[in-house]
């Protein structure tokens, strides 16, 4: 497995990043639960190794997320070497407030589900949920952030979201050392390439998670017609059902083509893929190492070229 510098963070974590959203229990999101000895035991198979990085969050599973890591953590003496644990601040489920005191209580709640004394990485977790104004405002959730991370609680900052130009205004706070993106940068979609330039440019490591869309790119456009759990264009269910075809007529699994092109792309440091059970991650290294022909993704390329502006932009591409 790749490890690679984070950044400027001073981490160097694996090119797999282990996400543990549906870890927590998210039936409503994922269609499946996830039951407490499931997902420890998924947890100590990711600590044998070959990935070394973990995101979870505040909110997953309603904290479940953190208190299963945790446990896994404490049968292991605490959080192995070369091991980088993230999680993100959140505000309380179901709540509007992303006050500075509630980002504070957020950390202090993670840091004893996941036994920790001090959290290495740290993201605002979808500011989205707020105006930008209100994230930079005195008292607010950024300037909570940067006393944590001057107090020591914190190691680094990074932020987690969706739209792309408010990420980018929070980058140009020059505040964060990580930046996640989701569902924007995959075979269906690039719309974050402006994010992933100027990430290149501040040295700000970027983490890309969602390469499968939700599913639509691991268990297929038939199977899951839906981008970002939301319902596809015909646009995009026939230019994911081409990519299908092609990628079976060269022997590839259309989820080895998927992951790969994130992995590949060296303004990326690491991509998230979600893992609820032991097997996902010998399924994941055998994606990993699926060989694929140059001939395979010059074919793709146009098809993943009509996504650069979302999953709304290949309209020229339908009926072929």
């Amino acid at each position: 497995m790749t490890v690679r510098p984070l950044g400027r963070t001073g981490l160097s974590v694996s090119e797999i990043c282990v996400g543990t959203s549906a870890l927590g229990g998210f039936p409503e999101q994922y269609g499946y639960d996830v039951d407490d000895e499931t997902a420890v035991a998924t947890i100590r198979r990711v600590l044998d190794g070959p990935f070394t990085f973990i995101d979870t969050s505040n909110e997953y599973g309603g904290g479940n997320s953190e208190l299963r890591i945790g446990r896994a953590l404490a049968e292991r003496g605490g959080i192995p070497d070369g091991v980088v644990v993230a999680t993100k601040v959140d505000p309380i489920r179901g709540s509007s407030d992303f006050s500075g005191d509630r980002v504070k209580r957020s950390v202090e709640e993670s840091l004893e589900r996941l036994g920790q004394d001090t959290l290495s990485l740290v993201y605002l977790h979808d500011p989205e949920k707020i105006s930008f104004e209100e994230g930079v405002a005195p008292g607010g959730p950024l300037e909570a952030l940067i006393e944590l991370r001057d107090q020591g609680v914190v190691g680094h900052l990074g932020v987690a979201g969706g739209p792309i130009d408010l990420e980018l205004q929070y980058l140009a706070t020059e505040a964060f050392e990580v930046v996640i993106t989701h569902n924007r940068f995959s075979l269906v979609d690039q719309s974050a390439e402006p994010l992933l330039e100027d990430a290149a440019r501040r040295g700000v490591a970027v983490v890309n998670a969602a390469p499968f869309g939700g599913g639509m790119l691991s268990r297929g456009p038939r199977q899951v017609p839906r981008y970002c759990y939301q319902p596809v264009t015909e646009g995009t269910l026939a230019r994911v059902l081409e990519m299908e075809r092609l990628c079976e007529a060269h022997g590839v699994p259309l989820a080895a083509a998927a992951l790969q092109f994130s992995v590949a792309d060296p303004r990326i440091t690491s991509t998230i893929v979600g893992m609820s059970r032991p097997e996902r991650v010998e399924e994941t290294v055998a994606l990993l190492d699926v060989a694929i022909p140059d001939a395979l993704w010059d074919a793709l390329k146009p098809l993943v070229a009509a996504g650069r502006d979302g999953v709304d932009g290949e309209s020229a591409l339908v009926g072929r």
